[in-house]
């Protein structure tokens, strides 16, 4: 569970596979109450919530990657890596995907690289669809430089 500081982690951890719940909006109780329902990880930069909440991991970073290697310390054993698993917008579930005919073509997917083999998957929540793309590379060398840094 990713407090409302913490969103563009909750979307990184998603790029990794991780069920990460995003809590945008809620009163710190709401937080609480969800992560033990759930069963969760907090994940919060308030220093306040993280010593009230049990388990909860404080983080002080500001920045992307000093967050995930800050992650990376608090679980060493965890597999740091893109894994094409979770939706980034809505935590939902990605599967592969294949456009039937009746299918429109969504926005922004490149269609010669389709035709040339090029994987998409769907979120079976909110249906938005992805693809290995320049961004996908950014964010594996972003992740890995956070999480397996030289001499570690």
């Amino acid at each position: 569970m990713a407090d409302e500081m913490l969103g563009r982690l909750a979307r990184y951890l998603r790029f990794m596979g991780f069920d990460t719940a995003y809590a945008q909006g809620w009163t710190d109780h709401e937080v609480q109450a969800r992560t033990q329902l759930e069963g969760r990880i907090l994940l919060t930069r308030d220093r306040t919530l993280a010593r009230q909440t049990s388990g909860a991991v404080g983080v002080c970073a500001t920045d992307i990657e000093g967050q995930l290697a800050e992650l990376r310390k608090a679980f060493p054993t965890i597999r740091w890596e893109v894994r094409p698993e979770r939706c980034t917008l809505c935590n939902g579930t990605l599967a592969h995907w294949t456009r039937a005919p009746e299918d429109p073509w969504p926005v922004g997917v490149p269609g010669e690289l389709v035709e040339q083999g090029l994987a998409l998957y769907r979120c079976s929540d909110c249906r938005h669809v992805y693809w290995e793309g320049s961004h996908s590379e950014k964010v594996r060398r972003l992740i890995a430089r956070a999480t397996h840094p030289p001499g570690a």
